[in-house]
Parts: C-alpha cells; structure tokens; sequence
C-alpha cells in the first residue's frame, strides 16, 4: 500500500510552532483533526472543528494529565492493519476508528533540567503517552504517518502521504524517542543518583551505567574527515543550552573542516584554564598548541605566544579568553589563521577580519570551567572506551619540593603554566616557559627524552628567527606530563637553560632524577598527578 489519503489525525504537541497552519491545510483537505490538551485549545482558538481524545476513548483526561491517549481507542486506531481481516473486523466490533496521522512532539524532559527545575517537575516532564503513540504510528508506518518535527509538517499538509515519506518519518520517530529516553536514561544515572530522597548508595549509584544511551543530532556534513577519501558530519549532544565549539557562532569563513573543528576544540579546551586569568593566547596546530602566552594585553599575549613557534603557527587555530579588540585581529591577520575562537568580538575586530574572507571567527561566548565534571569517549574496535574528564587541578598542597633548592617566586610561576599547557599536549608532553610564555613544546613523542630535545630544539630555532642573543628556554622552568623515567630526560632540559622542574613523580628512579637536580642547582616540584593525553 503506497498512497494514503488522510482522513483522520491526532495532533497533540509540546511545541506548537507551525501547528495551526498544519491544522488548516488539513482541515482543508476534509481531515477530522482529534488533540488533547493545550494543543486542542490552541486550534479552537484559531477557529478549527476539533475532537477531544476523551470523546475518542470514552474517558476524560485524568490524574494531571498522565492518562489521556493510553486507550485502546487510540492505539488501536494506529496499530491495526488495513488489509488484515482479523484487525478491521475487531476494529468494527469494538467500534475504533482509524487515525492515519499523528503529529507528536514531546514534553520538554531537557529543557526542564537545563532550567535546574525540581526533580518532582522533572519528573512530570517525562512523556509517556506521546513516545506510545509515536512507537505505535511508527511501527504501523505502512498504513500510518508519523510527524515528530514541524520541519516536516508540509509533506503532510496535502492531505495524503506516500510509503517513501511514511518509512523515512518513522525512521525519524523512532530517532526521535531513542535519544529522549537517552536523556532521561542518563539524568536518572548520571545527575538523578546523586539527589535522589534514598541517596546514591541506595541506587547503587556508579558513574558509569551498566548501558550507555547515547544520541546526538546531525548538525551538518562535512565536506570530508582528516583526509578528502573520509566522510565525516558534526553531530551535537542533546543538552538544552550547551556551549562548547560545536555550538559556537561561526561569524564569517567558509565552512569549518573535521580537521579544523578537532583542532579548534584542543584550543578551547587549553584557553578555558585560563578563563580567570590575564588576557591570554593559546595558537594551535594538529590538535596539539605551538604558543601560548599570557601578558596585559591581549596583542601582548598574541605576539608573545607567535614568537613560540611562528613557522608551525601557518595555518593554526588561534584562541584568546577576552573578547578579541581591533589591535590583535591585525595582529592575527599578518599571518595565515584558519580559526579563530573568542569569547566576543568587537566591531572592529570583526571589520578587520571581514577583509578575510577564508578566516573562520567563532564566537564561543562564556568559556567553560576546566574544572568541570562529565566524560570523554573514544571509540574503538567494537567498542567504546570512557572515562572521567581530566579535570583535575592543582592545589598548594599538591605541590611538593623534593630538591635542595626552592623554586623562586618567578619559577613556581611559570612551573604552573607550563604545567597547565603540558596538560593539553600530546604525550610525551615537555614543555619550557618563561615570564608567562611558552619558549617550547616538545609533543607525541616516543619517548620523553626526544621530546624535551625538540622543544629545546624549537626554542632556539625560535630564539634565532627573532634575533634574540639567547632562547628563552634560559632560565625557564619545565613540565614534564608524566614522570621522568630517567635522568636523561631532565639533564636535556638543564642543559636547554631550565632552573625549575616540574613533573609528577612517582619513578622507581625518582632519586636519581633529584639528585641530578640537585648537582645543577636546579628546583623541582612533585605534584603527585599526572596529565597523558594520548
């Protein structure tokens, strides 16, 4: 059975946006329209004939609500098949009519959370009778048309749908149901547990749910994935109000690459520690940053990260933590950017980048907090690893002095950023800074010794290009994401100019590592934790 003509539907939705001319166009056809709720209120106030469900079932609208379209009237007039003796001669006996379309959306389960609504208002806001009616139209899409968007009210309004349009929308729907009980699924797991009047424990509450529901919504396809022979799309999470730069305003630019949205992320991610702090700039390349500094201005801080690496930060995702001015967009605009991600934008900065037609400026608006809770996934061969975001930061207490010589003022200063910026490279991550700016990165290496040589390596190259008489690894302090394995490692850092170390500790050669800290006169820190990035 292909072509339907519609001659009764079922209208009830949350969102009503397009709904009343959906109605017209119906009851222009000579569909009998059936609603409940605000929904049927709403087209009688627009002049429309409607039938309440509880005419339909025989029973009004009870217990708040909850009960209305649970009734064998409804569902049987969506389940039964049409060309199914047996199904039409019980329709006929206990008198249901046929309905060949529902239009359903659903209670705002989401948007409730993200409003930070009661948990008794949450739970109201579960949907139980919509998600019935939706499965059933769905499953019975042969004879049965299924509308959970209004994006696709018009291949409805005409009166008839085709099996094509039927099969697609209850695809669509069943989409649709799957990633809204994800949500309730993952608020009861993941934010209910830990509220709930009989505690956690009681629960048996754990971070990690024997099934993970997860759903996400196409928000585009992209032109291809890390390489042109990959496809690749953008999807984005369901959380109502949610930041981050899959969500952000792209301003200008053409469209973002997959290459150019992972790499902007890994810049997100590293600015947001610096939300609370100086005007800061973080350039990154390959996912992986090449500058980062912070100073009293923003151009200030864009110049001094620049200076880090200027021949890897062609072509790099630049992102600062204040709202970008004019001075610093011509500043960026001297070399080639691909992205760049601000909190805001002034109209000068924006003019300035207008003359850029190929730059991307996204608008991320309030930068995270980095110390924020949630998860990341990585997928792998048939199956999904999880784990706990790195989140963690460092406390006074935390850090501990195991050489003879304490680190200066200055030098426990710049072993905290330059331990905040190892935290977001790739392991083996060493790097070098001074005065607030990073002099080197070394990243992804093999081993932890290679990398302190290349970051010392790109200090000098650096300090060469500038014309400066020395690199500023001279008198820099080091940070080392893991701990030193061996001496090797931190003997290439001394020799590279360091006077501080910071790193986790923890090696069954740590007394050899100090020691040899201790015979250079350099100070160095334990901190207990450790920051791979793989």
């Amino acid at each position: 059975m292909s072509a339907v003509q519609i001659r009764r539907a079922l209208l009830s939705v949350s969102d009503k946006t397009g709904i009343v001319a959906l109605a017209e166009a119906l009851a222009r056809q000579g569909v009998e329209l059936v609603s409940t709720g605000g929904t049927a209120q709403a087209l009688r106030d627009a002049g429309l004939a409607v039938r309440d469900v509880s005419d339909l079932t025989g029973f009004p609208e009870m217990m708040d609500g909850r009960v209305k379209t649970l009734h064998p009237m409804v569902h049987g007039g969506l389940l039964a098949v049409r060309d199914d003796p047996a199904h039409m001669a019980a329709m006929a006996e206990h008198g249901i009519g046929a309905i060949d379309l529902v239009v359903v959306n659903l209670y705002p389960f989401e948007a409730t959370v993200a409003k930070g609504a009661a948990r008794d208002e949450i739970i109201e806001n579960i949907d139980i009778g919509g998600p019935s009616m939706v499965r059933s139209a769905a499953k019975n899409h042969a004879h049965v048309a299924i509308v959970t968007d209004p994006a696709d009210y018009a291949l409805v309004a005409g009166g008839t749908t085709t099996l094509a349009d039927r099969i697609r929308l209850a695809a669509k729907a069943y989409a649709h149901t799957a990633a809204y009980d994800a949500a309730i699924a993952n608020w009861f797991a993941w934010n209910d547990a830990y509220t709930h009047p009989l505690g956690a424990d009681a629960l048996g509450a754990t971070p990690f749910t024997p099934v993970m529901p997860i759903a996400f919504t196409r928000k585009e396809t992209l032109r291809y994935g890390e390489n042109p022979h990959q496809m690749a799309a953008l999807y984005v999470g369901q959380a109502v109000g949610a930041g981050g730069i899959a969500r952000a305003e792209q301003v200008q630019g053409k469209e973002l690459s997959y290459n150019n949205y992972n790499d902007a992320d890994a810049a997100f991610g590293l600015i947001s520690e610096f939300r609370d702090g100086p005007p800061t700039v973080v350039i990154v390349k390959h996912a992986n940053p090449c500058g980062v500094a912070s100073a009293p201005t923003l151009v200030e801080a864009y110049r001094a990260a620049l200076a880090c690496d200027s021949v890897s930060a062609f072509g790099g995702i630049i992102a600062v933590n204040r709202p970008l001015d004019g001075e610093t967009a011509a500043a960026m605009t001297e070399i080639f950017t691909e992205v760049v991600v601000a909190p805001g934008a002034d109209a000068e900065a924006r003019a300035i980048f207008a003359q850029k037609k190929n730059l991307r400026l996204l608008i991320a608006g309030t930068l995270p907090d980095p110390a924020r809770a949630g998860f990341t996934l990585k997928t792998i061969t048939g199956g999904l690893l999880v784990q706990s975001r790195d989140n963690g930061m460092l406390s006074e207490a935390m850090l501990k002095v195991v050489s003879k010589r304490a680190p200066t003022p200055q030098e426990l200063a710049d072993c905290r950023f330059a331990w905040t910026v190892a935290k977001h490279v790739k392991s083996n991550a060493i790097v070098y800074a001074r005065g607030g700016a990073t002099a080197g990165i070394g990243a992804g290496q093999m081993n932890r010794l290679e990398s302190a040589r290349i970051a010392a390596w790109k200090a000098k190259d650096a300090a060469d290009k500038a014309g400066w008489p020395a690199p500023r690894t001279i008198g820099s302090a080091v940070a080392s994401d893991a701990f030193f394995p061996f001496a090797d490692g931190l003997l290439a850092a001394i020799e590279a100019g360091a006077t501080a170390v910071i790193q986790p500790g923890g090696s069954i050669r740590d007394d050899e590592v100090i020691a040899a800290a201790d015979a250079a006169g350099v100070a160095m820190i334990f901190t207990g934790m450790r920051h791979f990035q793989h």
